[in-house]
C-alpha cells in the first residue's frame, strides 16, 4: 500500500521580484515524509487551479501552514487596516472552506501557525492583528536576527489543560515550543476549543469540539526538527495514523481521548 497522501497547503512566493511560485518549506515535507509517514504533495492554494471537493477525494490529509500573509479580517468581521499586514486571498478561499469541510467529514488536518489562526477563522474566532500590543501579552515574533536555530528556538512554555487532548497526547502538561507569529486568536468560537496557552494567556493549541475526526492546530511551529523533537514528533505521528485510517477506509478516526 502506498503512503496515505498529504496536501501541504503552499504560499505565494515571489523570485527575483517577478516570478509567482507557490512553494512550500522543506522543514513540512520532512516533517511529513518522516515523522507522519505520509507522501508529501504540495497543494497551489489558489481556487482557479482547484476546488475544496477535488482535495477532499485527492487528499488524506492536510498540514495548513504557516505563512507571512495573514487572514483577511473580513473573514471574522473587521475591517481591513494597515496592522493586519499582507494577506493572500487566494489561500483564504481555499483552506477555509476546507477545514469546515474537513471538520464535517471527520478527515485529518493539522493546522501550524497561520493554518491554526485559518482553523480558529472557520470555526468563527476573531484575531487581533498584533498580539503584543494587547495589556500584558509578551512579542510572540520571529526575532529579527539570528541563524535559523536561533530563530526557531525554544523560548517559551505551553500548558494544557489538565486531561485535555494535548495532555494526552504528549503525556505532559507543560512543555517548551517556539514562537513566531504576529497574530493571535482573542475571541474563540464556539467549537474552536483552546487546548494549551502560553505564560501571558495567548492561544497555542486548539481542537475543534465535536468533530469526528483529527482536528489538531498550534500556534508554534512543530515542522522545525520534527523527527527530533519529544513535542513536533507525537503531534506528527499521531496526524499520520489518522490519515493512514482515513486511507484504509476509516472515515471518522475519533478525536485523541482525555488522559
Amino acid at each position: 500500500m502506498t503512503r496515505p497522501r498529504i496536501g501541504i497547503i503552499s504560499n505565494q512566493h515571489v523570485i527575483d521580484g517577478s516570478y509567482r511560485t507557490h512553494a512550500g518549506g522543506v522543514m513540512n515535507t520532512e516533517a511529513v515524509a518522516e515523522a507522519s509517514g505520509g507522501m508529501p504533495l504540495l497543494i497551489p492554494a489558489d481556487p482557479r487551479f482547484l476546488s475544496v471537493e477535488e482535495l477532499l477525494e485527492t487528499f488524506d490529509g492536510f498540514v495548513l501552514t504557516g505563512g507571512r500573509p495573514n487572514v483577511h479580517p473580513s473573514e471574522y468581521g473587521e475591517e481591513e487596516t494597515e496592522a493586519h499586514g499582507a494577506f493572500d486571498r487566494a489561500r483564504d478561499a481555499i483552506t477555509l472552506p476546507l477545514v469546515r469541510a474537513c471538520v464535517e467529514r471527520g478527515q485529518p488536518f493539522l493546522g501550524i501557525c497561520r493554518g491554526f489562526q485559518e482553523v480558529a477563522v472557520a470555526m468563527g474566532s476573531c484575531l487581533h492583528p498584533e498580539i503584543r500590543d494587547l495589556p500584558g501579552r509578551s512579542n510572540h515574533r520571529m526575532p529579527p536576527d539570528g541563524t535559523l536555530e536561533e530563530k526557531f528556538a525554544l523560548r517559551h512554555k505551553v500548558t494544557f489543560t489538565d486531561g485535555g487532548v494535548f495532555h494526552h497526547l504528549m503525556g505532559t502538561r507543560e512543555v517548551m515550543t517556539n514562537t513566531l507569529h504576529g497574530q493571535g486568536v482573542v475571541r474563540a468560537g464556539k467549537r474552536f476549543v483552546i487546548d494549551g496557552t502560553a505564560p501571558d494567556g495567548t492561544a497555542e493549541a486548539a481542537y475543534i469540539d465535536g468533530a469526528p475526526g483529527f482536528t489538531l492546530a498550534v500556534q508554534w511551529h512543530p515542522e522545525y526538527n520534527a523527527v527530533n523533537d519529544p513535542v513536533s514528533r507525537p503531534l506528527f505521528e499521531s496526524f499520520g495514523k489518522a490519515a493512514a485510517a482515513w486511507q484504509t477506509g476509516q472515515r471518522a478516526m475519533p478525536m485523541l481521548k482525555s488522559a
